[in-house]
Formats: C-alpha cells, structure tokens, sequence
C-alpha cells in the first residue's frame, strides 16, 4: 500500500524513475500502471534491454535515416524512443544496457532530443523514462561496466517492488489474475 501511494505522487512527475526488484516481482506492470496513472496521454513503449542483440539495440532505439547502413530500410526507421515521444519509455533490465548506448541515453536525458543513426540534426523528444532492474546498478557503477552519470540520472525517483514471497497483501489477487488468463 505505501509503494502504491508512493508511486501514486510520482505519476504525474516528469523525471525519470527507476524501479528495483527481483526478476518476476511485476516492474513492468507497475511501470504501466504510473504511465495510465499520469496525466500523459501518450504511448507506453517498453523495451527489454536484455533481450534485443547487442547489434541491434542500437537501431532499435535511436532508429536511422535512409542509407545509413546496409541492410538499412530505404525510408529510414524511428527508434523506440521517438515513438514513446509524448508518452513513457520503459527500459526493463537497464542494467544490461552495452556502455556506449548508456552515453546515447544520457543525452536523451539531459538534452530532450534523440540523433538517429546516420542523421546530422537532432529530434526533440517529450518522452518519461522509467527504467528498471534486478541488478545492483552502484556495484555496477564500481565495476566500471554502468555509467555513474547516467546512474544518478536515473536513481533521483526509486521504488523498490518487494519480491512476490514477501507480498501477502497483493499475492492472492495476482494468482486469481493469472488464473483468469489461462482458463
């Protein structure tokens, strides 16, 4: 209920938001309840950084211009955050995020515009972040494999989603939930 209330008041807060907790225990669900709570009409875009290749994420997120590569489509593409322009970007498992697009993201962040790959001028974005993870993002920072500035860009709004062993309030409706989609 507190975490509930919480994420309540951070509906309508346009800073980015990180949310922790154990691989299974609802981040995404509780990431597109604050994104219909809000006052932003936009699209819900979420991504999983874990699980678009290396190669690709690259393209998938900042999208390219015409030509920009082989294999490129001949009209260009939008990435997955000018698409979430207006509305939030979920980025689920940020902790797996390759280091040179953790630097693409922060300019994201600090600027309000993305560059597709291949393009000369900037795009504006109005876009929410919300990001989440299972990892330890500050041992990740002394690792040297996150960036620390992106790391206190993200961590300024933190929930922290119990794991589900833990949750007897919210349990029983989550299996009655879970039920209903499978009969």
């Amino acid at each position: 209920e507190a975490l509930q209330a919480r994420a309540a008041k951070l509906a309508d807060r346009n800073l980015p938001l990180l949310i922790k907790g154990e691989t299974g225990s609802g981040k995404e669900y509780l990431a597109r309840a604050i994104h219909d709570s809000s006052a932003k009409p936009g699209p819900f875009i979420a991504v999983n950084c874990a699980a678009i290749p290396e190669q690709l994420i690259e393209s998938e997120l900042f999208g390219y211009v015409p030509g920009a590569f082989t294999g490129a489509m001949q009209k260009g593409k939008i990435g997955l955050i000018e698409a979430a322009n207006g509305g939030t970007l979920f980025l689920d498992e940020i902790g797996e995020m390759p280091l040179p697009l953790q630097t693409r993201l922060l300019r994201v962040l600090q600027e309000k515009e993305v560059l597709r790959i291949g393009a000369i001028e900037p795009t504006p974005v109005d876009v929410r972040v919300i990001a989440a993870t299972h990892r330890d993002l500050a041992a990740q920072v002394k690792e040297g494999v996150f960036r620390q500035d992106l790391f206190y860009r993200l961590n300024i709004l933190v929930l922290r989603l119990p794991p589900l062993r833990l949750r007897t309030q919210d349990l029983p409706e989550l299996v009655e939930h879970l039920l209903a989609k499978v009969a």
